[in-house]
């Protein structure tokens, strides 16, 4: 356990004695508080609050790492889980895209590609970088779609020549 000693806080935003506590962030609201802290103290650029700084930046890098979606993810699961973090529905997405829903159920259900200018949207409005949109995964290909198996679904069907008579 970690032992909190009295520390004289004199930034533009503590000036008195006190014990300085910081706790496990357990909510998305003491997240939110202690980014707001950590981001003032790093504003005020006092060497005075550097093991200030240092212990949110653990904490707050802790709860990231447990709460948000990894950036190896491919970049629909990182849109389902930033949609369902932020409470959002398709409907949501498609004004955010300024598409219409059809459009954002079938970027949802891999059968069409995330555009340049998604991705920058995307990127802007949930705040994360775009290299994480910009990875390529498999799309489901609407000619195989007919196929029940799903390792056939992914490949590209070679058509016979009376196929393409017309």
């Amino acid at each position: 356990m970690i032992n909190y000693v009295p520390t004289n806080c004199n930034t533009q935003f503590q000036s008195i004695d006190m014990i300085q506590q910081y706790k496990i962030i357990r909510s998305r609201k003491q997240y939110f508080q202690y980014c707001k802290i950590l981001e003032k103290l790093v504003e005020s650029n006092s060497k005075k609050d550097m093991d200030d700084i240092e212990l949110l930046t653990l904490l707050i890098k802790k709860w990231d790492e447990e709460n948000l979606p990894k950036l190896d993810t491919d970049p629909i699961q990182l849109i389902k889980a930033l949609m369902k973090e932020n409470q959002l529905k398709a409907i949501d997405l498609a004004n955010i895209l300024e598409v219409n829903k059809s459009t954002v159920s079938r970027i949802l259900n891999y059968q069409k590609g995330l555009s340049k200018k998604s991705i920058r949207i995307l990127s802007e409005y949930f705040a994360i970088a775009q290299e994480a949109l910009n990875q390529p995964y498999k799309l489901k290909n609407e000619v195989n779609k007919k196929f029940k198996n799903a390792s056939l679904m992914n490949t590209v069907k070679k058509m016979t020549q009376s196929e393409h008579s017309v």
